[in-house]
């Protein structure tokens, strides 16, 4: 009888945790794609769904000119997404489609792609854009707008902007949304109450509400316009002062819709700048912020606070004072899930923020976590812990070392006042316990985790003054590599490449790849508009503008690989960054999995899709 009952138990618990925060994500479309290789070559990627089968098997079909399809591949596909069709007339019109097999039988085609006649040699697809004048596109985000299971994109168009320390007005900033296919849909004029800057406005793009098409929001104010022409707030006011900064007026937080570009819910942001004083000073000290700098500090995220739907996360202050504000959409409104407020709890909490944040599910409860710096927030909004490392410029959090158990945080601190502290620390995301430090004492600027080097287990880490390459153990195993910003998978093995202004390196092997007539955004720090899978196989694709700001590229990899994952943006915490990397600092994103060539099978994410 004991033993029945434990096996009762035992049963009760696998079913609960098999139906525990089964997350609605995006249900996407086959992304498959095709650009001409070389004279002679086509390739051609696909993806594999997070809701698929270990077991399933692809068949790749050509048209050409509208002629009967015909099957390019002997057997099922099983060993990677990709093909190099070496046998197309490409002076002809080819269509090329997929169709999945599942226990020996086709299933139905997904949407086609269409490489046109005589395509030039390149692998990227063209946007124009209908750039204002005297803007610039810069940061970009994807969402699936209109529900067909393709993303969109999201751009943020620049004009004369300010850091929060300068005087000086600024352009009204301005938000734009175009199909994979150069279609424009809406722009959205955040208003000249908005200052335009790295600090200010962070936006996020995802399925709030889990009706298959993705919501855009962030921080309005009077005069903020959406695409229809409505107005949020009072079109009269002007807030700005003489010095050209923002100190009174209305805030708000505005939802609108990724389909028309409308504003459909708007509400008074958390919190208010008031007192403007308490936001803090370098290295956390809290005094006069008469200046406006300190105030106008902000960072957000989407992270799935019940393990359902995803949650807006709007946050204000880092180095004093911090306030993260958790928002739900649902059923056409906003509703205030959780606050937390640094001055309500342990001064702990005071001062640990960094120029970025990351979302994780660091306790393995199917619920996001915020990993804001130095400092953990639960998927409840109560602080779980703090490091009391403070402030930094870069984060990085995934399965860093697989051979301990969860994820790992590994970040650099600018140490302004506490010249003692560490320059560079790697710590447990679930406990906050410190794993080792480095670079004690020093102001570090930039910092890297990811597995870069195939000699060596797990991920490697690099720093500015980190003298040279450091396994995940911090022991230096090999030369600086020649960045220390973004990364991207783009080769065909499972180590990460080196992603810097217009080019892409290998660790130990130099430059893989330069996207003439394009170049990086955000000054010295030479970032993407984006880096994300957002077609075909599990790779990454690189966004940059075109020099003349005239238009965006996609950049898509044509190396082949055998290696075969879902894709990315169906791995939550990957989803979860590709949302906030356009917050402040731009970070690359990081997957919830350890990715290597010594790697344990991916995990099966625990998600569903609209029906």
């Amino acid at each position: 009888m004991k033993l029945k009952y434990t096996l009762l138990t035992a049963l009760i618990i696998l079913t609960a945790n098999a139906l525990m925060a089964q997350r609605m994500m995006e249900k996407l479309s086959r992304g498959i794609v095709a650009v001409r290789k070389s004279t002679d070559t086509a390739f051609v990627s696909w993806r594999m769904l997070g809701t698929e089968p270990d077991a399933i098997a692809f068949n790749l079909y050509r048209s050409a000119d509208g002629q009967a399809p015909v099957k390019l591949n002997a057997q099922p596909i099983t060993d990677g997404t990709n093909f190099n069709d070496t046998k197309a007339d490409l002076s002809k019109t080819n269509t090329y489609t997929v169709k999945a097999v599942l226990n020996g039988k086709e299933q139905e085609a997904g949407k086609p792609f269409v490489l046109a006649a005589n395509s030039p040699v390149q692998q990227y697809l063209n946007i124009h854009l209908r750039t204002p004048q005297g803007y610039q596109p810069n940061d970009v985000s994807v969402g699936d707008l209109d529900g067909d299971g393709d993303y969109e994109l999201i751009v943020h168009m620049t004009g004369r902007g300010r850091d929060t320390p300068s005087n000086g007005v600024t352009d009204p900033p301005i938000f734009q949304a175009y199909k994979l296919d150069g279609t424009f849909l809406w722009e959205i004029n955040l208003g000249k109450n908005i200052r335009e800057g790295a600090h200010y406005t962070q936006f996020m793009v995802a399925d709030l509400d889990g009706d298959g098409i993705a919501e855009f929001a962030c921080k309005t104010a009077d005069g903020t316009t959406d695409a229809k022409g409505k107005v949020v707030g009072d079109a009269s006011k002007n807030w700005v002062n003489d010095r050209g900064k923002i100190g009174d007026g209305p805030e708000y937080f505005s939802v609108f819709s990724g389909k028309t570009g409308e504003v459909l819910a708007t509400t008074d942001y958390i919190p208010s700048r008031y007192p403007t004083g308490g936001w803090g000073g370098w290295g956390g000290n809290a005094g006069n912020d008469d200046n406006l700098n300190r105030v106008d500090r902000f960072l957000a995220c989407v992270a799935y606070l019940d393990g359902k739907l995803p949650s807006v996360v709007m946050c204000r202050g880092y180095y004093g004072r911090t306030v993260l504000a958790a928002w739900d959409f649902r059923g056409g409104k906003l509703t205030s899930r959780w606050v937390f407020d640094s001055k309500d709890g342990k001064n702990i909490f005071s001062g640990q923020g960094y120029h970025n944040l990351s979302v994780a599910d660091v306790d393995d409860d199917g619920k996001d976590e915020i990993i804001y710096g130095s400092m953990v927030i639960d998927d409840n909004g109560k602080g779980l812990y703090s490091t009391m490392l403070r402030h930094g410029d870069a984060l990085h959090v995934g399965d860093l070392d697989p051979d301990l158990p969860g994820l790992e945080v590994f970040g650099i601190h600018e140490n302004e006042t506490n010249k003692t502290g560490a320059g560079a620390a790697l710590y447990s995301a679930k406990t906050g316990k410190i794993i080792w430090e480095g670079s004690m004492g020093e102001d570090i600027g930039r910092g890297v985790a990811e597995n870069i080097d195939p000699t060596s287990r797990g991920a490697e880490v690099w720093w500015s003054g980190s003298g040279g390459l450091r396994n995940i153990k911090g022991d230096i195993i090999g030369p600086m590599p020649p960045s220390t910003n973004f990364l991207i998978w783009w080769e065909g093995d499972l180590t990460r490449d080196l992603l810097d202004g217009n080019h892409i390196d290998r660790y130990r092997k130099g430059r893989v790849f330069t996207a003439e007539g394009c170049t990086s955004n955000n000054g010295s720090k030479s970032t993407p508009a984006l880096s994300a899978d957002i077609f075909g196989d599990w790779r990454e694709e690189l966004i940059l503008r075109t020099t003349d700001n005239q238009n965006l590229r996609i950049y898509t990899t044509t190396i082949p690989t055998k290696h075969r994952f879902y894709t990315l943006m169906h791995d939550p915490q990957y989803r979860n960054s590709i949302a906030w990397q356009n917050v402040a600092y731009n970070q690359p994103p990081h997957v919830g999995f350890y990715i290597g060539e010594d790697m344990k099978p991916a995990p099966k994410p625990n998600i569903t899709t609209r029906k």
